[in-house]
């Protein structure tokens, strides 16, 4: 006969504990333990065989290889993240903070679709009259787009196979359950049983799956974390309220490059894709002054340019200040000790901010030069020339190291009309950019003397 167990899962980091307690012994988050009930069965033979069906093994180089179909979501920002469209029988899972515009954007994507391809829009939050009226305000409402309002996996799935659809979204996978696991849904047993099966329906029949999924106040994805394991592209939407422009960064993505960047503009008539993303992060009319500088950084497959600025200031605290906004601060400690070392920079006393503007956060080591370069501007109170491009990676021996695609950065500067560039020695172009100067350092000190 059956046997109950009873375990303990924890719905931030999913681990299991045999009885309840306060705090999560593996994540340390208070209040996450919740009652799962596990039955255990003992129908297989004592001597630990199986007695089934043994599965087909096939050669690696026995199995037929085809270009994975793409569906065209007629948003190109999308399309360009999830590496040139929406392949046929994948699963997208999309996390982002509550009202950044994860909902908008898939019922202006599906529903632009559904001119073409059979959809199907799951709703488990919303009615089906609150979708209607998002949809009239997005100028999509009179489109033929199947609704369902649903949150039980398995009338889903039912209803699904019925219709057939091509594009199929799951707003959100929080709101789903399976009545075979006890539990409200949002805990961890459901969102995995319920995703579980609706992966296994989706590779089944072909159908492209979008995932909604809630972030916890770390801004991950809420639920276990075997959630972005089980999907095959994992999209996060980064931005603030009170800032028109949504990032749309690819984290995961077995069809397409990852770290890939989409850029849109959120409005009244909702989400619309930025063509020229280079533009809207450089302050064109506006006088820049001291501890302004302009980078070129690489997202996925093309270059932007970013404005970084710093500001360093005299501290009054004990322990002065180190501030970043869209950078890592710990590198920032890092690259201000290797001033202080190699170029004589003192700024123990001394609070230091950093900004990206526009609110891009900056991963890539590239934008080392061009930080230190901004900061000393600041520092000594001395502008950079607006029209000169810096970007290359700082070692801490004070060298000047060359990143990925040096020339392509090059060519992106001297379309937006910059006139020099601070690059590294070995990213030096071969054969000269016409229009633009080029000046490669191999150290730390020639950069501050180019400049300054």
């Amino acid at each position: 006969m059956a046997r109950n167990k009873i375990q303990y899962h924890c719905q931030d980091c999913g681990s299991i504990a045999s009885k309840w307690s306060g705090q999560c012994s593996d994540c340390g988050a208070w209040n996450t333990l919740t009652e799962m009930v596990m039955v255990s069965s003992h129908s297989a033979q004592k001597t630990g065989g199986y007695a089934g069906q043994i599965s087909q093994i096939r050669n690696l180089n026995e199995v037929a290889t085809t270009d994975f179909p793409r569906i065209l979501t007629q948003m190109p920002e999308l399309d360009r993240v999830l590496g040139g469209g929406l392949v046929v029988g994948s699963v997208v899972l999309i996390g982002g903070d509550p009202g950044i515009g994860k909902s908008t954007l898939l019922l202006q994507s599906v529903a632009t679709v559904s001119e073409t391809q059979k959809v199907l829009y799951v709703t488990g939050e919303e009615s089906l009259e609150q979708v209607s009226l998002r949809a009239q305000r997005l100028g999509v409402g009179s489109l033929p787009m199947p609704l369902l309002s649903e949150t039980e996996v398995d009338k889903i799935i039912v209803t699904a196979t019925h219709i057939k659809p091509k594009i199929m979204v799951i707003d959100s996978i929080q709101t789903v359950y399976t009545e075979s696991l006890p539990g409200a849904p949002g805990v961890v047993s459901q969102v995995r049983e319920s995703a579980q099966r609706l992966v296994q329906f989706s590779k089944q029949s072909g159908t492209a799956l979008f995932l909604v999924g809630h972030v916890n106040k770390e801004g991950a994805i809420a639920g276990p974390r075997v959630l972005e394991h089980m999907v095959d592209t994992v999209l996060y939407f980064e931005g603030q309220s009170d800032n028109r422009y949504r990032l749309l960064r690819a984290c995961k993505n077995r069809f397409g490059a990852v770290n890939e960047l989409g850029i849109f503009a959120m409005s009244d008539k909702g989400l619309k894709g930025v063509i020229n993303p280079s533009a809207i992060f450089l302050s064109k009319g506006i006088e820049s002054g001291s501890g302004t500088g302009v980078m070129v950084t690489w997202e996925g497959t093309r270059p932007m340019l970013i404005e970084v600025q710093a500001l360093v200031d005299e501290s009054k605290l004990a322990n002065p200040r180190r501030v970043t906004v869209g950078y890592d601060p710990n590198r920032l400690a890092m690259l201000l000790a290797v001033l202080n070392r190699h170029c004589g920079f003192f700024m123990h006393q001394q609070d230091v901010f950093l900004n990206m503007v526009g609110g891009v956060k900056i991963m890539e080591t590239a934008a080392d030069l061009s930080v230190l370069m901004a900061v000393i501007s600041s520092y000594q109170n001395k502008k950079i020339d607006s029209k000169t491009i810096i970007f290359g990676e700082v070692g801490l021996g004070g060298e000047i190291r060359p990143v990925q695609a040096g020339i392509e950065r090059i060519k992106e500067a001297q379309k937006h009309g910059f006139e020099r560039a601070l690059v590294p020695l070995a990213n030096h172009p071969k054969k000269e950019v016409s229009g633009i100067e080029v000046k490669a350092v191999s150290t730390l000190k020639e950069a501050v003397d180019y400049l300054f």
